[in-house]
């Protein structure tokens, strides 16, 4: 009998351990692609105050780098939400890819740009594309060769942008690609004159630090999907209002930026976030969506028309 009780003793406290791990969500990871920066200041926020645990959730962030393909590594299967670019998620819908879908888009207008010396006295950046210079920039974005089609015949000479303002800082005649958030900074606090164009200023404006996952997982787990919006847009709204806790994190995490940069590219970004037509922080709509899609499809980046309708979710 002695016996008998120290076995269902036993197997009660097995149960009680097999239900609670079975209660205890695995950690959800979240891909960034690329390093702790204001751009994901949100995120981080919303890890730092607590707001995924107030969701009742965990969430894992891993940092990217350059290329880190955070589509792939979703639709494999590999993390449970990612951070694209509203292209990437067009083009991938155009080769097959219909697991994916949007659920929340940080930068309302588009914080690339091209930045240019003062000196040079452009206006504008069909200016740019048509003066006698060197622009530095990846080719193969497609809002390069959106330029290229809109502000044909081009005759700046164009080469490879390996990173960094070293080029640009010893060359008055050059113009490179940007973050506004990032390089403008970088070359002010080196001393130099800058003028930045927007890219979005071209009519290319694509949403993005884009929050996407499987859309299976939406299908399957509509709570937990509508949970993490959730969360993240508490972030955000607490990084907006004061992002010097979140900062002093991502500081941590990230050498390469100091306090100061941290807190410029804040304040440099807060109105491509929260915008005069935005209503919630991260809401999307379906007439930017398909706009995006018809200019992928005009300048052949897709080949056939892509619907849109069911590329993102209102939450």
């Amino acid at each position: 009998m002695h016996r008998r009780a120290i076995f269902l003793s036993a197997m009660l406290f097995c149960c009680q351990l097999l239900a609670q791990a079975a209660a205890s969500p695995q950690p959800l990871v979240l891909a960034l692609n690329w390093k702790p920066e204001p751009q994901f200041g949100g995120f981080y926020a919303a890890q730092l105050k607590d707001y995924y645990a107030d969701n009742g959730l965990d969430v894992d962030i891993i940092e990217g780098g350059s290329g880190t393909p955070t589509i792939q590594m979703l639709l494999a299967g590999r993390v449970d939400y990612a951070i694209v670019s509203a292209d990437e998620v067009v083009i991938a819908l155009a080769r097959g890819a219909r697991d994916i879908v949007a659920l929340f888009a940080t930068y309302q207008t588009n914080p690339q740009g091209i930045m240019t010396h003062a000196e040079r006295g452009f206006e504008s950046i069909e200016q740019v594309m048509q003066s006698e210079g060197v622009l530095l920039w990846q080719s193969g974005l497609p809002y390069a060769q959106y330029f290229m089609k809109k502000y044909a015949p081009i005759t700046v000479v164009t080469a490879p942008y390996l990173g960094g303002i070293g080029n640009f800082q010893n060359d008055p005649r050059v113009a490179q690609q940007c973050f506004v958030t990032s390089e403008p900074l970088a070359a002010v606090a080196a001393g130099l004159e800058v003028k930045t164009f927007l890219v979005a200023d071209s009519g290319y404006n694509p949403y993005t630090a884009v929050l996407v996952t499987q859309r299976k997982r939406w299908e399957t787990s509509p709570d937990e999907v509508k949970s993490m919006v959730a969360a993240v847009r508490s972030g955000w709204n607490d990084y907006l209002q004061d992002p010097t806790e979140t900062n002093t994190a991502m500081l941590a995490l990230n050498r390469a930026m100091s306090a100061e940069t941290f807190a410029q590219s804040a304040e440099a970004q807060r109105a491509l976030i929260k915008t005069a037509e935005t209503g919630r922080v991260g809401e999307m709509t379906q007439a930017r969506w398909q706009t995006l899609a018809d200019q992928l499809l005009e300048i052949r980046v897709v080949r056939e028309p892509v619907s849109v309708a069911d590329v993102f979710v209102d939450l």
